[in-house]
């Protein structure tokens, strides 16, 4: 059992089952076997973070459609099709949010595959981790929607993957926009409540 990040060699792989052994203060992912540490989020984020969660809640409050929302920490994992068990998974994530549409995808620990929708909220020195490593590792494992937030910016990237596995070019909207969910029916996010200051 490890107690902090500096106890691990971050040069070796590690699975699921080593992440589910660790007992850190400080917040981790896993991807591809590899160790990433998380920095604390900013209040701009936290802010952002929680007016997207907000209005998600509210719909499904009021819009039953057997989807749910989870906000960070969150074990996200992403096994390989032949990963049968935790020291087969080599990949867990903590989105800042993410929709499941899939009941049985979930289970005490999290969620088990590819949430129907992932929103990251950058925060300093998270921008390039979002828009390449996480945006490739959810295209790969079949995330439908991924949406990156910038809260300084006051603006939101919107992916959708498409029939060949890939992601559109991103949909750009900005603080006065509404974005329209391609996932859920119905399901708009307005950035004016997001954003206002």
């Amino acid at each position: 059992m490890k107690y902090s990040l500096s106890e691990l060699d971050l040069d070796q792989t590690y699975t699921y089952a080593d992440y589910l052994t660790w007992q850190f203060d400080e917040w981790v992912e896993l991807i591809k076997g590899k160790v990433v540490p998380m920095a604390a989020p900013l209040r701009m984020h936290q802010r952002a973070s929680k007016r997207i969660q907000y209005q998600f809640e509210h719909f499904f409050d009021t819009n039953p459609c057997g989807c749910e929302i989870y906000n960070a920490p969150f074990d996200v994992r992403f096994p390989n099709k032949e990963a049968k068990t935790e020291k087969e998974i080599y990949t867990v994530v903590q989105p800042d949010l993410c929709v499941i549409c899939d009941a049985e995808k979930l289970d005490d620990k999290g969620v088990i595959g590819a949430p129907d929708l992932i929103v990251e909220v950058v925060s300093k020195g998270t921008h390039k981790r979002d828009k390449t490593l996480k945006k490739d590792l959810y295209e790969e494992f079949g995330v439908k929607e991924f949406w990156i937030v910038y809260p300084k910016e006051k603006m939101v990237e919107v992916f959708i993957r498409q029939e060949d596995g890939k992601y559109t070019a991103p949909m750009v909207y900005e603080e006065e926009d509404t974005i329209q969910t391609a996932i859920i029916t119905l399901l708009t996010i307005h950035l004016p409540k997001v954003f206002k200051d």
